[in-house]
């Protein structure tokens, strides 16, 4: 299946570095044959470390396919930022959702979700699950 009509995933985080690897780790456990829009929107336009309207909203429309887009963030700053392009109502996708799960055990789940062709609510839920993964 093609990434036409795929839940699309942003990696939201205060450094660019950090957005896209966490893109390439969770789209290489995804599997060779996935192909899920992901998109990192990480750092500032001038390379700082921090969070941008202007590049998450530009990452969320790259990802977009109509069947939603499910963004992860890292910490506090980084949710306001979306929370405040949701509250907008036009900077966004429509059928964006701010999903709240650890970023990277998070955004591995929602990558590895939707290469199953899942539905958004599908997605954000094995994102959110992510939370109980225990490592001992």
């Amino acid at each position: 299946m093609s990434d036409e009509r795929r839940v699309g995933i942003v990696l939201v985080s205060h450094s660019a570095t950090v957005a896209s690897s966490v893109a390439e780790l969770a789209q290489g456990l995804a599997g060779a044959g996935a192909t899920v829009p992901v998109a990192p929107a990480g750092g500032t336009e001038s390379g700082d470390l921090g969070t941008s309207a202007d590049l998450i909203a530009a990452a969320a429309a790259s990802v977009d396919r109509g069947a939603g887009v499910a963004v992860l963030t890292d910490l506090g700053s980084a949710v306001l930022t979306v929370k405040a392009l949701l509250a907008e109502g036009d900077e966004l996708p429509e059928n964006t959702r701010l999903v709240d799960a650890p970023f990277v055990e998070g955004a591995v789940a929602a990558v590895v979700t939707a290469s199953t062709g899942a539905d958004l609510a599908a997605v954000a839920a094995a994102a959110s699950e992510a939370y109980d993964y225990r490592k001992v």
